[in-house]
């Protein structure tokens, strides 16, 4: 577990300092580390609760007078967390020391919310684009006010909670006296105005749920997992702010025959013996129109012939992969009685015999003998 520094080293002072240089050093690093001033930094919210841990303690002269005698024992227990209870937290301890935020705060603009799709394409509507429609139950502007929640179309009124500031002060006391916050109107939502006249359809909100489709666009090539961003098809924003944007995400359906990696394309092809021993042109399918290839007499099978530019595009630059297809030799099951017949004439001038069989005997006899050596 970390040490725990003492205390008149987190603000700075010296063990005599006093109560005015205590609050001075607070109040500067205070202002430094706090977590408003920080927003996101999860080290300035932890240096902040140091700052403000020592500054409950040092401030006090009867808790000061016990953490001098006794040292970080005699600042245990609850003070610390009833110190936070007290103070409400972050920003009312922001408050008390550097007065209310900008009167008049109005908040970031709510623009509508994201949304996502998933779409299943094909290799096909890969290899060349496609142009997909695809539906969405999504929040949208409402059609009777036009989007700004008005009945009259944008009429608005001075929000009678807060005046119009967008903003309600709230005044308690605490350890330090009656302190004042300021929090964001509920009633306006820091807007500092209402809907004067609703829209009956929407209730002031501007918008509402509603089906539609939307046209998608799948660009040639498209890598799968890749996400298409459709600028402002997402959900409509409050009261006329930017819509959210739709994100599309590519999921590739298996294809029966092709399998894809990258630009590239792969399929297994059957090719006759006869045709693997003679050799001889095989039609292979492609994404677009058969494509033939020759093949040598004597052709094995798992042996890969590459077609250049059958393909799928590049998404960039449109240049097209290759077909990598590799054959596979199929040996007949049933055959004519001339078939046996013929084959077995083959068989007879010498025809069963595997070339270089020898030699693989020979080999698994070395290997066998470097076993048995071992």
């Amino acid at each position: 577990m970390p040490r725990k520094r003492d205390y008149y080293e987190v603000l700075g002072v010296d063990r005599n300092a006093g109560q005015d240089e205590v609050k001075r050093a607070f109040r500067r690093l205070a202002r430094r580390y706090h977590p408003d001033v920080n927003p996101g930094d999860p080290q300035a919210e932890t240096r902040f609760r140091e700052i403000a841990e020592a500054y409950e303690v040092l401030r006090d002269p009867d808790r000061r007078a016990q953490y001098d005698r006794y040292g970080h024992a005699a600042a245990s227990g609850s003070m610390v967390g009833d110190f936070w209870d007290d103070l409400g937290g972050f920003g009312d301890l922001f408050e008390a020391f550097f007065g209310p935020r900008q009167r008049g705060y109005r908040p970031q603009v709510r623009r509508g919310a994201d949304l996502r799709y998933d779409l299943e394409v094909t290799l096909e509507e890969v290899a060349t684009g496609a142009q997909r429609v695809i539906p969405a139950e999504r929040l949208q502007a409402c059609e009777q006010c036009e989007g700004t929640g008005s009945r009259s179309k944008g009429a608005e009124k001075v929000c009678p909670r807060c005046g119009g500031n967008g903003q309600v002060q709230h005044t308690r006391e605490t350890p330090f006296g009656r302190l004042s916050t300021v929090t964001i109107c509920t009633a306006c939502r820091g807007e500092g105005a209402i809907v004067a006249d609703p829209c009956p359809q929407c209730q002031g909100a501007g918008r509402r749920v509603g089906r539609t489709e939307i046209a998608v666009s799948i660009p040639p090539g498209v890598d799968d997992g890749v996400s298409l961003r459709i600028e402002g098809e997402g959900e409509a924003g409050e009261r006329g702010a930017a819509p959210g944007d739709l994100y599309v995400f590519i999921h590739l359906k298996p294809h029966e025959v092709f399998a894809r990696r990258g630009r590239d394309l792969y399929l297994d092809v059957p090719i006759p013996f006869a045709t693997a021993a003679l050799g001889g042109r095989v039609t292979v399918p492609t994404l677009e129109d058969p494509e033939e290839i020759n093949l040598a007499a004597g052709t094995q099978t798992g042996e890969t012939f590459v077609v250049r530019g059958r393909g799928l595009p590049d998404v960039r630059t449109g240049v097209r992969g290759s077909l990598h297809a590799r054959v596979h030799v199929v040996t007949p099951t049933r055959l004519t009685a001339r078939q046996r017949e013929l084959l077995a004439e083959y068989a007879r001038e010498g025809g069963d015999e595997i070339e270089d069989a020898k030699g693989w005997f020979a080999r698994l006899r070395d290997a066998l003998r470097g076993d048995d050596s071992a």
